[in-house]
């Protein structure tokens, strides 16, 4: 029984990989199930490799896309999205009234001017979407000290995070979609590689200091998001994950009714 759902994760995943376009290398490379990254080179060497956080099971779901990494940002503010702000972040300001200072958060308008208001206008000012909340950069960001944006559709990007603990865990689905990092700093190196303006000493230099800078990826690398519950590693030992998301299930279906 267990060989026959292993030959058949193999199958599923040649299936997905099936689908894929043929991927203009270099390439970052995020398997979900498996809660890793690798980054390969343009000989498709691997170059690099990282556990990954990413988004919840349910209802936070990593959506599954190729993109552009374009920008790398140092230092990056936190643009709270609505639904984090309205469901998790108004109820902690209810409870504690020192929650945004706390939390280095700031409350802006719509024309990105910072807000001070009494306690209980914020509140619904915040509850309804008028204000929204943003955090200061810094090593307490919820993206931590790098950002790498990819601009799609999905709103879904890499990032740090100062929550180190978690990627301990052998099931990493804690985030609201997009994709955190183990090792934000070696995936910067990489990216920035062919500037002669960025290195290590240079991106360190930048990250303990006091500005945000927008670094452009030139020429921009490849990014796909893909889901494969197996995978075969480099030196051909095959390895097997979970359905995280029901996919493999769904699937299945599908291509028992003839509709892949």
């Amino acid at each position: 029984m267990l060989l026959s759902r292993r030959v058949e994760q193999l199958q599923l995943t040649l299936e997905r990989w099936r689908w894929l376009p043929s991927a203009v290398m270099p390439a970052v490379v995020v398997n979900i199930p498996e809660f890793e990254l690798r980054a390969y080179d343009e000989n498709r060497e691997l170059a690099l490799r990282m556990h990954v956080i990413v988004g919840k099971s349910y209802r936070h779901k990593t959506p599954v896309f190729e993109d552009k990494l374009e920008f790398v940002i140092v230092r990056p503010w936190w643009n709270v999205p609505l639904s984090i702000q309205r469901e998790e972040m108004v109820p902690e300001l209810r409870a504690h009234p020192d929650y945004l200072q706390k939390n280095h958060l700031q409350a802006f308008d719509r024309a990105n001017r910072p807000v001070a208001a009494p306690p209980q206008q914020l509140l619904e000012q915040l509850a309804s979407g008028e204000l929204r909340l943003r955090q200061q950069p810094g090593p307490d960001n919820s993206l931590g000290l790098l950002k790498f944006d990819f601009p799609n559709n999905y709103s879904v990007y890499m990032h740090g995070t100062p929550a180190r603990q978690l990627f301990s865990q052998s099931r990493r689905d804690f985030s609201h979609g997009c994709i955190r990092l183990e090792d934000p700093e070696s995936l910067a190196a990489w990216v920035l590689q062919h500037d002669p303006a960025w290195n290590r000493e240079t991106l360190t230099a930048a990250m303990t200091g006091h500005r945000t800078i927008r670094i452009p990826v030139v020429p921009p690398v490849t990014v796909l998001v893909v889901y494969g519950t197996a995978f075969v590693e480099e030196n051909g030992e095959a390895r097997f994950y979970s359905d995280l998301y029901g996919y493999d299930r769904e699937l299945r279906q599908a291509l028992a009714l003839s509709h892949p």
